[in-house]
């Protein structure tokens, strides 16, 4: 028999035998997890389905890229354009833009460093996190990375990569200054959920004036309104019940932007075609100064969208959000701008309504086939080369014109419309995700899709973006400052992405030194100008995005800091196994019938709320069980593996330990199945153990459970060779002997062996049951946090009163586990950090 004994470097004085006894008897559970371990394969698609999702896409992914063209050009020259020239330098630099950054960065490198195709600066930070230890909360195992869904890599001990993990693991203050980059891009995220459908659904609804020049501001912003309130009203739908919608309107657009795009570079101006060249951009910033380096900020509008198209990856797969972009999106984008750009050379003091205007009305048909710029046969030609039009042919033109204005402005509102709904579901999933990862105070999330695990809606975060929405779009009440506050926020996220994939290129895809320089260098010179741009413009609207991420991060932060405090509060206060095993079999108390659920956040030791409460209560049930629900940096945990379950102490001490772990897309709902799936898990951990006890080491599965040794001179190390100590001890419980198949596949010698414990399994399963049915009791520490007197006045200020406030306001505990009033019970303590 083999049996494994870990010893801490660290206290290598202490090697008593009550020592080892307590190391032995709270292991981390290897064997349970190795058990459930399965062969994790990517799915593939067929052709046609592959096609099926990139049509999907369109509307998930990609409105909020769509529909930059509303507003691009009026940001760029909010004073009006003094030379033709300007304008072909502009397209020129969106021309480029949108091929470096969403193209080649986005949708070619970046979307290939998912976490299984999950997206955003979270899931960036979970592959970091899985390949070097950078996570602040310690509570992590080497058991969590034998799931089927946490993916590493290892590499060699004198590689870059290894020197750069070292690097990044050797100061707390490196990872702590990690953690603040996530946080930062993650507030910059939340804030595009403001700012986007706040300046779409403006644009969109400024439509309205270009068909009724003397309606006032006013009008325009309270119907923006009006379609704001109504949009964050129907979030608690989702957005699988209108989804379907949702790609046919935004391949509509693309479309109706296409086309118009082309119709307008034929007919006002082809040679803006020539902005291909690059030359035009130098001559753009040679001519323009200084003005024309900050107009740099309303060219960056038209790569908005992109931090979405990453965030909102979980849905589709890679190729079919490449195959979207490149055959649909990417060539409309491209004639859409074109052809403003064409329609804007002829009429220059049209810029601040640019999209609409150029929508071939009724005037510019009639003008455009009476001069003959179309070469429409058929017709009679006059002596003086005018083309001569039947009244009939003039009425038709006039009401087809008149027709088609309406219709894209309503294409238009409903694409501004799922434009920020992907933003806004974008910053429902971020916020889910840095809830799970301790950076986010507990709110309600409730699931909208019983097909889709990424479809969450958050009321608490979604009343509050609404008013901040609201609040931008009538206290502007102007695209421009609207549109410098969302180029800083774009911006900030993308240089937040490019150095996180710095580090994944390294760790995790392990590219040379040398392809990770070029990618960091090009993606700073490009972002690095946008971001000198938008600094111009702080004043004059850039300075939102700042103070929104500013109050989101000082919560974040606060929490984060709490939650980390906190667990180490329950680390160092934790209870030695030696110190139960003192107690006895009654624990020192009166064991009454029943099941007691003590939730911690240790995944190993004795909590010290259950010291606590055995102290100041005469009783503890008949049955303990240690419950942990934590997460890991995983975007899911299959339901196999999520409960694992293994015996603290002897077997008469019936206490025992689950920890149910989630990766941060999974949610722990609010239903009666988790209780439910606790007790099945239990109940086939006592099946498992009886029926692979009697086993030895001759055997084709090794051994875990329970095995009587008379002495630590009995106690084996992990080559058969026996330990010796000074002192002789009984002990009933060894369990850390890793299975070398899983015993879910056993053959027929073990399970005659598990035959003769049959008769132990079923009294301890209606041992189980009894109590069971006697009661279950939830028992859930109450911890509170304190600065302690002598803490700095801001270390006061973020503990006593932020803290302490968000810890009121938040969902309690017993709401997120579904506990009965009836069968909870607190146990309070304070303690001061």
């Amino acid at each position: 028999m083999a049996a494994r004994v870990e010893i801490d470097e660290d206290n290598e004085t202490n090697k008593g035998s009550m020592w080892v006894l307590d190391q032995k008897l709270d292991q981390p559970m290897d064997e349970e997890a190795g058990r459930l371990r399965n062969m994790y394969r990517e799915k593939k698609f067929s052709s046609l389905l592959l096609l099926r999702f990139a049509f999907q896409s369109l509307g998930v992914v990609y409105g909020d890229l769509g529909t930059s063209p509303l507003y691009v050009f009026y940001n760029t020259f909010p004073h009006g354009i003094d030379d033709p020239e300007d304008i072909i330098g502009a397209l020129s630099l969106i021309i480029y833009s949108l091929t470096l950054i969403p193209l080649l960065k986005y949708v070619f490198i970046v979307c290939r460093a998912n976490d299984s195709g999950q997206g955003g600066t979270f899931a960036l930070y979970s592959l970091l996190c899985r390949h070097a230890k950078v996570i602040t909360i310690p509570n992590q195992h080497r058991t969590d990375e034998e799931l089927t869904t946490y993916s590493r890599s290892t590499f060699h001990e004198k590689s870059f990569a290894a020197k750069t993990k070292r690097w990044l693991e050797h100061q707390t203050f490196r990872k702590n200054a990690l953690l603040m980059l996530v946080l930062v891009g993650t507030c910059m995220v939340i804030g595009d959920g403001i700012l986007t459908p706040a300046i779409s659904v403006l644009s969109a609804s400024g439509g309205i004036k270009v068909d009724h020049p003397h309606m006032s501001n006013g009008v325009v912003v309270l119907v923006a309104v009006v379609i704001l309130v109504g949009l964050f009203s129907l979030q608690h739908y989702g957005t699988d019940r209108v989804g379907w919608l949702f790609a046919p309107i935004v391949l509509l657009w693309f479309l109706l932007i296409g086309g118009i795009g082309m119709l307008n570079i034929w007919k006002y101006d082809s040679s803006v075609l020539k902005a291909f060249s690059p030359v035009y951009i130098y001559r753009y910033f040679r001519r323009g100064g200084r003005d024309g380096w900050t107009s740099l900020g309303g060219i960056m509008l038209s790569i908005t969208g992109t931090e979405a198209l990453f965030a909102d990856l979980a849905h589709f797969p890679v190729s079919a959000i490449q195959i979207a972009f490149t055959v649909v999106v990417f060539p409309c984008l491209l004639l859409a701008y074109s052809g403003q750009a064409a329609y804007l050379m002829n009429h220059q003091d049209h810029v601040v309504d640019a999209f609409y205007r150029s929508i071939p009305g009724a005037a510019q048909l009639v003008e455009g086939l009476g001069s003959g710029a179309w070469p429409y046969r058929g017709l009679r030609s006059d002596p003086s080369g005018e083309l001569k039009l039947p009244p009939f042919v003039v009425s038709w033109v006039m009401g087809l014109g008149h027709s088609i204005y309406w219709p894209v402005f309503i294409v238009a509102t409903a694409a501004a419309i799922v434009a920020s709904q992907a933003t806004i579901s974008a910053t429902f999933s971020i916020i889910k995700q840095a809830l799970a990862l301790g950076c986010f105070p507990r709110v309600k999330v409730v699931h909208t899709s019983k097909k889709f695990l990424g479809q969450i809606y958050i009321p608490d975060i979604n009343w509050i973006l609404m008013i901040l929405c609201i609040a931008v779009t009538a206290g502007f009440k102007n695209q421009s400052q609207i549109g410098n506050a969302y180029g800083t926020a774009v911006v900030i996220v993308m240089l937040a992405t490019t150095l996180l994939m710095t580090l994944i290129m390294i760790l995790v895809w392990r590219c040379h030194w040398i392809l990770v320089l070029i990618f960091t260098a090009l993606s700073l010179v490009v972002e690095c100008t946008y971001f000198s741009a938008v600094l111009f413009k702080v004043d004059q609207g850039g300075w939102v995005p700042l103070v929104i991420a500013a109050a989101f991060l000082v919560i974040m932060y606060v929490w984060h800091y709490g939650t980390v405090k906190r667990y180490e509060f329950e680390m160092h206060s934790k209870v030695s196994m030696a110190w139960i095993l003192g107690l006895g079999p009654s624990l020192g108390l009166v064991r009454v019938p029943g099941i007691g659920l003590v939730y911690t956040e240790l995944a190993s030791g004795v909590p010290h709320i259950f010291s606590h409460f055995i102290t100041n209560l005469p009783a503890i049930h008949s049955v303990v069980v240690f419950v942990c629900v934590k997460y890991l940096p995983v975007y899911t945990v299959p339901e196999e593996e999520r409960f694992l379950v293994k015996r603290i102490g002897p077997k008469n001490f019936h206490m025992f330990r689950c920890v149910a772990r989630y990766g941060y897309k999974d949610l722990h709902k609010k239903d009666e199945n988790f209780e439910k799936k606790l007790f099945d898990s239990l109940f086939l951990f006592v099946r498992l153990e009886a029926m692979m006890e009697g086993c030895s080491d001759s055997d084709e599965y090794s051994l875990y459970g329970q095995q009587t040794l008379q002495s630590t001179d009995g106690l084996l190390n992990n080559n058969g060779n026996s330990t010796s100590s000074n002192q002789d001890l009984t002990m009933s419980s060894v369990d850390s002997i890793v299975p070398v198949k899983s015993p879910l596949h056993v053959n027929s010698t073990v399970m005659s062996s598990s035959q003769m414990s049959s008769h132990t399994e079923t009294d301890e399963l209606e041992f189980l049951n009894s109590c069971r049915d006697a009661g279950v009791v939830h028992i859930l520490g109450n911890t509170v946090v304190r600065a302690s007197r002598g803490s700095k006045f801001y270390k006061k200020i973020a503990i006593d009163y932020i803290y302490a406030f968000l810890r009121k306001i938040c969902r309690e505990n017993s709401v997120i586990f579904n506990v009965p009033h009836e069968s909870l019970l607190n146990v309070g303590q304070i303690f001061y950090v």
